[in-house]
């Protein structure tokens, strides 16, 4: 096990065994756009990362854990600080894992096995003995594990270039989209539809989601965060988040908290 400091350099790529585990706690760390061979388990403990890949946003929150597959393209973004694990799998243990950026929840045991793993010495042996178990069980509990609806697809068309530039705004309305892209409604509703999968409507909700899980990680105010997703009231906000969700942002927040 390695125990990253900011600015220091690790490559997964370059250790002989199939799985590689590290823990760090880094604070507004960019990783820059890179790769790497081997696929890449990442558990937040606390904090929140943006992961951005070729036409896609992710977001990992709190006590939840993204998969990057091998040789995927992809940049993580941290505000203050994350305190998290990271396991690299080589492509015989990462059989069976999703062929996209997958975010996940994470149980009990799968964060127990998580960690075991991150704080294994980078000379153990997975492929014989207790080890060997411990990695067929946290593979089969990733495999298994519910999905959650991170993910934001984005437009290709350079239209909507304004979109993908400004994710950290509030997307604006469908009529004022389309005046600043010069194209009709319709058009913009097709050109979503086609790049996205989602209607304007829905990838404009899925932006809020997200912004709000993120801010929520923050501990930003309830009210700052409903009037900056464009929200008339607090309570208009949390019935949107439960409707997402499931839960109120309240219960969200407790749930991700650590311990």
């Amino acid at each position: 096990m390695a125990w990253l400091v900011p600015d220091s350099a690790f490559d997964p790529d370059a250790h002989p065994a199939p799985v590689i585990g590290i823990c760090s706690a880094l604070g507004d760390h960019d990783s820059g756009n890179h790769w790497h061979v081997r696929g890449q388990v990442l558990f937040t403990r606390q904090g929140c990362v943006r992961i951005d890949s070729p036409g896609l946003l992710c977001l990992l929150p709190p006590s939840r854990a993204a998969w990057i597959p091998g040789g995927l393209a992809h940049r993580a973004r941290m505000r203050e600080t994350v305190d998290y694990r990271s396991v690299y799998l080589d492509a015989t243990a990462a059989q069976g894992l999703p062929e996209q950026v997958t975010i996940l929840d994470v149980n009990p045991l799968l964060r127990e096995l998580l960690e075991r793993i991150a704080q294994a010495p980078f000379d153990s042996d997975w492929r014989h003995g207790a080890n060997h178990h411990l990695l067929g069980l946290c593979r089969a509990e990733l495999q298994s594990a519910q999905r959650q609806p991170m993910l934001l697809p984005l437009p290709r068309d350079r239209r909507l270039a304004r979109l993908v530039d400004g994710l950290d705004r509030l997307p604006p309305a469908l009529g004022e989209l389309a005046r600043q892209a010069g194209a009709s409604e319709k058009t913009i509703g097709r050109l979503m539809r086609r790049d996205t999968g989602m209607s304007y409507q829905q990838w404009r909700q899925q932006w809020r989601l997200l912004r709000a899980v993120e801010r929520l990680a923050l501990n930003v105010p309830l009210g700052e965060i409903a009037d900056e997703l464009g929200f008339a009231s607090d309570s208009a906000f949390i019935a949107f988040f439960r409707g997402m969700t499931g839960l109120t942002p309240g219960v969200w927040s407790r749930a991700a908290t650590p311990g």
